[in-house]
């Protein structure tokens, strides 16, 4: 029987390495110490080091993985958001503030 080549199996052929296997791979493993904030440290060829601490920006909101494929972009998750603060409004008996 001869083996079926999908699109996917060709973009992969081409873009990866044969050596690359991200079969074990966990999606989101990193997530929560991210949110922490992290650092870089580079050697440069000179001997010094640089060391870059980085914090998310304050307002920075991160989906969870299981909700990304509903909300692909910022305008998206901001729509979504707008149908339920009326509901809020309603929940609480006040209406929101506008900024």
């Amino acid at each position: 029987m001869k083996k079926v080549v999908t699109k996917m199996m060709q973009i992969e052929d081409k873009d990866m390495r044969a050596e690359y296997d991200f079969k074990a791979g966990v999606r989101g493993k990193h997530y929560r110490k991210m949110q922490a904030g992290y650092s870089t440290t580079v050697h440069k060829a000179d001997g010094t080091t640089v060391v870059k601490n980085v914090m998310p920006k304050e307002g920075t909101v991160v989906l969870e993985p299981d909700i990304q494929p509903y909300f692909p972009d910022s305008e998206s998750v901001n729509r979504a958001l707008r149908c339920l603060i009326p509901l809020l409004a309603k929940e609480n008996g006040s209406k929101p503030e506008k900024r």
